[in-house]
């Protein structure tokens, strides 16, 4: 499983013209799932996030996390993370997980998310998004639950 992980002062999924979620200040997790993830992988990311000290504390210092500070989640599948581009011009995506496994494991993560009392919003898995990201910062990370890449 593969995340990039912003901390933003707002963001929002729009789908359709409307505004499907929004949050305010907290994190926006775009995830891919990829053949071979499990509940373990979702696991360890939604620990890892939920723990992550990105936000500052009162001398400036990011030793805060989301929970510390009542920042919300904005969590939006995105399968091209799980793209290829060392061949050609084309992005493959053959180490992406079928889409109902995928679906499968993004709600587990959200859930996951959820129990480390972070409000969380979620796009629409495999649904054309507008995902508008104000980035703090910035801080974006890449967090992944397999091995260095």
């Amino acid at each position: 499983m593969r995340t990039v992980v912003q901390r933003v002062t707002q963001a929002s999924v729009e789908i359709d013209g409307r505004i499907h979620s929004a949050i305010g200040r907290g994190v926006v997790v775009l995830l891919g799932v990829e053949v071979g993830d499990s509940e373990k992988d979702a696991d360890f990311l939604a620990n890892k996030i939920a723990g992550l000290r990105i936000f500052e504390d009162a001398d400036g210092k990011m030793n805060l996390a989301a929970g510390q500070v009542g920042a919300m989640a904005l969590v939006v599948s995105q399968f091209t993370l799980c793209g290829n581009c060392r061949k050609g011009r084309r992005p493959s995506f053959d180490k992406a997980a079928q889409p109902d496994e995928a679906d499968r494991l993004y709600q587990y993560f959200v859930s996951r998310l959820l129990e480390h009392d972070i409000p969380v919003k979620t796009g629409v898995f495999q649904a054309e998004m507008l995902v508008h990201i104000d980035n703090d910062g910035p801080v974006t990370l890449i967090i992944d639950s397999g091995p260095p890449r």
